[in-house]
């Protein structure tokens, strides 16, 4: 396992932009650029149901769930073990609590579900206004 430390939410009114981090940090965070990075979400009351949001594979591809394509945009740089989630053209169904995860070194799979990564941070707040 890695160490996992989101940062960059906030408030923000809809039609807004936010980008926050996620930085891997820990005694094999060298393993960085070998895993997949994902983002997840919890929305108010949804305590049982923390949602796929993007992934960025250690390949450079990027999947994105289709509530957020075209408004969301998943980056890494290794050098700097962090990853990042450009938000733009917020929408008040967007306020959540993000979490970054890291996946396995070397993980070949849809890593689409939180049993496909093995670190998480302790999130972000995301909140957006109407």
């Amino acid at each position: 396992q890695v160490q996992v430390a989101e940062s960059g939410g906030g408030l923000v009114q809809a039609g807004g932009s936010l980008r926050p981090s996620c930085e891997v940090s820990g005694r094999t965070a060298s393993t960085f650029s070998s895993r997949t990075m994902g983002w997840f979400r919890q929305a108010p009351g949804k305590e049982r149901e923390r949602e796929f949001v993007a992934h960025i594979t250690w390949t450079t591809l990027t999947y994105y769930v289709d509530s957020v394509k075209g408004r969301f945009t998943i980056s890494r740089d290794n050098a700097k073990k962090t990853v990042y989630l450009q938000m733009n053209d917020l929408k008040p169904e967007d306020t959540a609590v993000y979490y970054c995860a890291a996946g396995w070194p070397y993980y070949s799979g849809t890593s689409n579900h939180r049993n496909e990564y093995d670190s998480w941070g302790q999130g972000t707040q995301v909140t957006v206004s109407s």
